[in-house]
């Protein structure tokens, strides 16, 4: 049987003192000697004592924890924003209690509740794929438990969002590719009623229109951006005629899958289509020829949302100073867009 808790009761018993002045000799207390602090210190470590933060902290009605909902964690850039996230509250003595939402609403939901009932101080979330609305998130707003949105959000809110402008990175990669030469430009997306691939399929959209290109609504493949998904979107290309000249995925892990699936069937990239993807991940170096894509800084996006959460929690700043926070992003051209023949 495992052995029973030893408690400040037990130290107080064994040492014939007072547990008001265990408690305040655990915690270095001005009013406790120095000898009896070292006495129960020294009884403390033989007796196998461990301190319980989670009770001093719920008597002062805060947890120190931060919650955190993600909709996946095999990504490198939600893996980057958690590291950005985590080096802040670190910092700042939080934990953190990571959840993820398999893209699902009702997962999602179910997480935001579990995270009220364990009492985080406040709470950073990234929305699943079929979020449709943010009632789960009510009884925070009601407890008035800070929340900070971050990459996937709902606008048109008053809720403070950290992102970058989707729309004019939709438009920066759609306007290189014709910039290359292409006018057949097909955009591997998922759900447009989420944020960025809305933004991202809108700059698409518009750099075809301000270039005088027609809209196809056959170069429009909307699927869950998956392994699978892609190859089907690849056949779906290959099926096209004439065939596109120019592949935009909104995420770098898809756009590589595609290219490989092309590469497969004989199309040499850049030159039959050229290729740009999304995010900026590590396996835009590792493919051949290596990707165009847009630089997505997850850590900074992390690092963001927690510092702003941060200091509301510590009275520093009000979220409601600070609805929407951009953050900076950039096109990175590299060679699997640049046609030769341009």
């Amino acid at each position: 049987m495992p052995k029973k808790e030893v408690t400040i009761y037990d130290i107080a018993r064994h040492l014939g003192i007072s547990t008001s002045t265990v408690s305040r000799g655990l915690q270095n207390h001005s009013a406790v000697n120095k000898v009896t602090k070292r006495r129960i210190s020294e009884t403390a470590k033989e007796l196998g004592y461990r301190y319980n933060p989670f009770a001093g902290r719920l008597r002062k009605q805060q947890s120190n924890t931060i919650g955190v909902i993600v909709h996946e964690l095999n990504s490198n850039f939600i893996t980057s924003v958690i590291a950005g996230i985590e080096k802040i509250t670190t910092t700042a003595g939080y934990d953190l209690i990571i959840t993820h939402s398999s893209e699902s609403y009702a997962q999602e939901a179910a997480n935001a509740q579990n995270l009220f009932h364990k009492r985080v101080d406040g709470l950073i979330a990234s929305l699943a794929y079929d979020t449709n609305d943010l009632s789960h998130f009510q009884p925070y707003i009601d407890k008035g438990i800070p929340v900070i949105f971050c990459d996937r959000v709902e606008e048109n809110t008053n809720n403070t969002v950290v992102i970058i402008d989707n729309y004019k990175c939709g438009y920066q990669v759609t306007q290189h590719l014709i910039e290359q030469g292409c006018k057949r430009i097909v955009h591997v997306t998922a759900n447009l009623k989420r944020n960025v691939y809305g933004h991202r399929y809108k700059g698409y959209r518009d750099a075809l229109f301000d270039n005088g290109i027609q809209f196809d609504k056959n170069h429009l493949i909307i699927n869950d951006l998956g392994e699978e998904a892609c190859i089907r979107a690849v056949k779906q290309m290959l099926a096209m005629k004439p065939l596109p000249d120019g592949l935009f995925v909104t995420n770098d892990f898809s756009a590589a899958v595609c290219m490989h699936a092309l590469k497969e069937h004989g199309i040499a990239i850049p030159d039959d289509i050229a290729v740009a993807g999304f995010n900026n991940d590590a396996i835009c170096k590792i493919v051949d020829p290596q990707l165009t894509t847009v630089n997505y800084p997850g850590i900074d996006v992390g690092e963001i949302a927690a510092r702003n959460l941060i200091n509301h929690l510590q009275g520093v700043n009000s979220l409601e100073q600070t609805n929407t926070i951009i953050v900076r992003s950039e096109l990175i051209v590299r060679g699997s867009s640049l046609k030769k023949s341009v």
